[in-house]
């Protein structure tokens, strides 16, 4: 299937994509007797100009939207895309920091993951923020009659004693037990981790059935629409300052890939642009059809991006 394209005003994307599953996984390149003489990639027209290994959280859907955005304009601009999942942040620091991955695609550096900064830092540089008023926030249904974090202590019969989080390493997990479970006083309450789709599915039960719940959530995430939930106030401010959504890069990557890092630093989107491309990712198409949903959202929105550089 020749897609119309990632471009602006609509130019075409060089020949077909080939879609990738959620395991690590990559294109490899495309030989035939002399077609590799020149950097040829195999008859799409395109010429070769090495490999790019994105990695990414699937279950964080910023950056597995980001990621499949990312990777088609990549390989439109003529790069070998290669994608690497995994399920936790401290392995994908460490791997971006050793260059055993390339770029990490909607990381959070400033705030949620400084302390994976703190350690790998040395060895990682942004090449672009494309957003820049993400938070990270207790949360509850929109019906609940919780206001304010500080007013958990009188749900606690209620609410068991109980926040619903997500993954242990997660920096959003840290930021809930190392300031906001102390700032508030809730020392003798569970923060309940697993995954973030284990999260969403004691959410999902709780709204069916109209039950109180507070769970670890953020913006910007499309949950926060589907379920209509409400942000709880933070007086204290123990979650902090918004923060910048980044494109990550092992050290040198924009001096090996200039153009690359020009386009990416050019990406801004707001909070409307954001919220459309996450949502078609995860609500409107298939697991498994990212790209499918990634070319929907450019044609429904052809002025987002920066134009491409010539492949």
């Amino acid at each position: 299937m020749v897609r119309k394209g990632i471009r602006k005003a609509g130019i075409g994307l060089l020949g077909a994509v080939m879609a990738v599953s959620l395991a690590a996984c990559g294109s490899d390149d495309t030989t035939n007797g002399d077609d590799t003489t020149n950097g040829a990639d195999g008859g799409n027209g395109t010429e070769e100009k090495g490999t790019i290994t994105l990695g990414f959280i699937p279950s964080w859907t910023d950056g597995r939207s980001v990621g499949y955005l990312t990777k088609m304009a990549l390989e439109e601009m003529g790069y070998t895309v290669e994608v690497e999942t995994l399920s936790e942040a401290g392995p994908l620091y460490t791997a971006l920091a050793q260059g055993d991955i390339d770029m990490y695609p909607s990381a959070w550096p400033e705030v949620t993951h400084a302390t994976y900064m703190e350690t790998y830092g040395d060895d990682i540089e942004s090449i672009g923020a494309y957003y820049d008023n993400a938070i990270l926030t207790w949360a509850v249904p929109d019906y609940s009659e919780i206001q304010s974090i500080a007013d958990l202590p009188d749900y606690a019969d209620v609410l068991e004693n109980r926040i619903i989080g997500i993954e242990p390493g997660a920096g959003l997990t840290e930021a809930s037990q190392e300031s906001v479970i102390p700032t508030y006083g809730l020392d003798d309450w569970e923060l309940v981790t697993s995954s973030t789709s284990a999260m969403l599915a004691e959410l999902q039960s709780a709204v069916n059935a109209e039950e109180e719940i507070v769970v670890t959530l953020w913006r910007p995430f499309w949950a926060n629409a589907e379920f209509d939930m409400r942000d709880l106030e933070d007086p204290e401010n123990a979650f902090g300052e918004p923060e910048a959504l980044h494109f990550l890069a092992t050290l040198g990557f924009a001096e090996q890939y200039p153009e690359v890092a020009d386009w990416i630093g050019q990406i801004q989107m707001n909070d409307e642009e954001y919220g459309s491309l996450e949502d078609t990712v995860v609500n409107e198409y298939e697991e498994g059809q990212e790209e499918e949903a990634i070319q929907a959202w450019i044609d429904a929105n052809p002025d987002v991006l920066p134009e491409l550089p010539q492949a």
